[in-house]
């Protein structure tokens, strides 16, 4: 068998036309996405809001925003905002981006998107209601060898897809931040990282008919890792692990009747994408230009999309997000996993 990977389509994000950003919530997200903006497009970091007014000072003379708040609801009544990050803990989602939304702005909501599929629906029928750009920061999916994945989908390279492998496991737990321990803060391994297998699985295998979870919770409740097995209406199975209590490969494969396409680690940054043969002949490689973090790219799609009038991205569909919730509903629920206030 001889074949090769294709080449990316993902326009250059400094090609993307200039947003006015503000930015909920001024954490280390944040920081991340701030930075990549500056360096990377031509998006304006125009405000920050913050409920200490010391927190958004500080980060705007960081990355020249012109406006500091010491509220959230100064923030998105800013006129001179065009978009707002929320990058708040997934506890705060909900109404962080409602509270964007009823103000007029196009949001761009962390994942997870919220902490449960009520709440994103929610979120969802606001937007479309009010006519704004919506979507959920899932990155991975603006990355350039993201799109080498599905062209190779789109062409069928693989022939038959019947098995999807991808895992996510970082040392985040006991000693990592607070609020993946804290079920106020709606904390765990699941929102936090398990949804990138999660949402690459559905990305890969569409539409997921099944879900079948087992794991392990915190003395506080959460759940410190599980292991997951979805599969979609052909039978095709996604098998699928998180933890927040070890590093793990991260390393993602989609494996066909004529190939398959392997990930290395870290699977959701750009890294190397490998076509390999029944045989274990490797037939093709792709490597990226560039294998920083990437949060750029998800920035320039939000642009693009509205610049041209859209109000969501074809890439992350704002009823994809909503499945993906529903499917991590669905996990939670047989971990035994419920927030305060569901």
């Amino acid at each position: 068998m001889t074949a090769t990977l294709p080449t990316p389509r993902t326009p250059d994000p400094m090609d993307a036309p200039p947003l006015r950003w503000g930015v909920i919530a001024p954490g280390g997200i944040a920081h991340a996405m701030a930075t990549a903006l500056r360096a990377r497009t031509r998006q304006e970091v125009h405000a920050v809001g913050s409920r200490s007014l010391e927190r958004a000072e500080a980060f705007a003379r960081e990355f020249g925003a012109h406006a500091a708040y010491g509220s959230y609801e100064e923030l998105v009544t800013d006129p001179d905002v065009d978009a707002v990050y929320v990058a708040s803990p997934h506890s705060e989602h909900h109404e962080h981006a409602l509270m964007a939304i009823r103000a007029g702005k196009h949001v761009l909501v962390e994942k997870a998107f919220t902490r449960n599929h009520r709440e994103a629906l929610e979120v969802v029928q606001a937007a479309r209601g009010t006519g704004v750009f919506a979507m959920e920061a899932m990155w991975t999916r603006f990355l350039p060898h993201i799109d080498v994945v599905r062209r190779v989908l789109e062409t069928g390279l693989l022939g038959n897809v019947h098995t999807v492998f991808a895992d996510h496991g970082q040392p985040l737990h006991p000693g990592g931040p607070r609020r993946l321990s804290d079920p106020d803060l709606a904390g765990g391994a699941l929102l936090d990282l398990g949804v990138y297998p999660l949402s690459f699985a559905s990305f890969v295998l569409g539409e997921l008919a099944s879900v079948s979870a087992t794991g392990s919770l915190t003395d506080l409740g959460v759940d410190a890792q599980e292991s997951i097995t979805v599969a979609n209406d052909a039978g095709a199975l996604g098998v699928l692990a998180t933890t927040m209590l070890a590093k793990t490969p991260t390393t993602a494969a989609i494996c066909g009747t004529k190939a398959r396409l392997e990930l290395e680690g870290e699977f959701y940054q750009p890294t190397t994408v490998r076509l390999v043969a029944p045989d274990g002949t490797v037939l093709d490689t792709y490597q990226p230009d560039e294998v920083e973090h990437g949060l750029h790219f998800e920035a320039a799609e939000v642009a693009r999309r509205v610049a041209a009038g859209e109000r969501e991205s074809p890439l992350m569909p704002l009823d994809e997000t909503l499945r993906v919730m529903a499917t991590m509903d669905e996990v939670r629920v047989q971990l035994g996993v419920r927030y305060p206030g569901e």
